[in-house]
């Protein structure tokens, strides 16, 4: 085939290949409120307040299309409040914000939707009493079913009823819950509820996926899934913006990080360069100014210096971007030294931590 003759857009969707697009994301120095290469969303001076409390204060943020940015801060720092303000469902103080250059000021959140920017919630909203596939007909958008004047007539609404159902048998195979189709939503395990709510998101055909902590509360048997779930939507082309606490997870799957902290953004970037900035460590962690926030074995020096501290909530489900992996992986070393340590004890026996103790399990 001759190099000149190329049809100029398959040359374009030839040439983007999203999972391995490696140009800069930000059109200068990356930093709080950069301008981005291609941005998707633009939000400025958008405040929320309730009563003295500004839980949103964002001079300037882009979102770069195409690529998967985690919202990161800690507890209270705003991220839902701001997702809330994005997609319609609050409505800010002041600010204007838009969506692929369309204001979205008034605009209502099942209009958000059908304009192609989705969400997906902290604690899921399927509907527990309908089945896995009425959930996923529910969020299909151009039924004419849903008019009075044609929900008598069959005719008029079986036809797209059999393609929306067509589209989400492809959805729910593709996210494993096609043997679960017939079942009632509320039968299904927390994870499931996860994957069942960013299924039914798609099928809106979206161009921007919102998950609020898509991993809280999910078996870490469905965290690679779902993980895999989420690059798959940048693999296919849409925009993945998500909240996250696990460090980990976040430098592993995002290209790019915006932090929260007090209802401010204080830090864009890279995964990598964002979790050394001094702004995002003090956020997070205060005192431990020092500690490299992406690096393994930063983060198990400083779980257990935490869990040793009896104010720290280390060890709780409150333990924020200290992953639980990392501090469950902490206590087992520290039960294998003591174990070392007790080698007069029967080989396999757990004894107690309390030098104290009968021998009995302590827990």
């Amino acid at each position: 085939m001759s190099m000149h003759s190329e049809d100029p857009a398959a040359a374009r969707t030839a040439e983007v290949d999203y999972m391995t697009d490696s140009r800069p994301i930000a059109a200068g120095e990356a930093g709080p409120g950069c301008k981005k290469r291609d941005p998707i969303v633009v939000a400025e001076n958008v405040t929320r307040s309730f009563g003295g409390i500004n839980a949103v204060d964002v001079d300037y943020l882009e979102i770069p299309r195409h690529k998967i940015t985690a919202l990161i801060g800690p507890n209270g720092a705003g991220k839902t409040t701001l997702f809330n303000l994005l997609t319609g469902f609050d409505t800010p103080n002041t600010g204007k914000w838009q969506f692929e250059g369309k204001s979205l000021a008034g605009v209502s959140p099942y209009k958000v939707a059908r304009m192609g920017m989705v969400r997906t919630f902290q604690l899921t909203k399927v509907m527990g009493k309908l089945t896995v596939m009425e959930n996923m007909r529910l969020g299909a958008s151009n039924q004419p079913g849903e008019r009075l004047a044609k929900a008598l007539f069959k005719g008029m609404w079986g036809g797209r009823e059999k393609e929306i159902t067509a589209q989400a048998n492809v959805l729910l195979e593709k996210f494993k819950l096609d043997a679960k189709k017939d079942d009632y939503a509320a039968s299904l395990s927390g994870g499931q509820r996860k994957l069942l709510e960013m299924a039914r998101s798609l099928m809106v055909q979206p161009k921007l996926v919102m998950l609020d902590e898509p991993m809280a509360g999910v078996n870490p048997a469905l965290t690679q899934s779902l993980l895999d779930h989420i690059k798959n939507l940048k693999a296919e082309g849409m925009t993945v913006l998500f909240v996250e606490h696990d460090m980990h997870m976040v430098r592993h799957i995002a290209d790019w990080v915006v932090v929260m902290a007090e209802g401010k953004v204080v830090a864009e970037g890279p995964p990598g360069e964002v979790m050394k900035n001094p702004a995002v460590i003090d956020a997070y962690l205060g005192a431990h100014h020092d500690v490299d926030l992406g690096d393994s074995e930063g983060l198990k020096e400083l779980a257990a210096e935490l869990e040793a501290d009896e104010e720290s909530i280390v060890g709780t489900e409150n333990a924020g971007i200290i992953s639980l992996d990392v501090v469950s992986n902490e206590a087992e070393e520290a039960r294998r030294s003591a174990d070392r340590l007790r080698s007069d004890e029967p080989k396999g026996r757990h004894g107690s931590t309390d030098t104290g103790s009968t021998g009995k399990d302590s827990q």
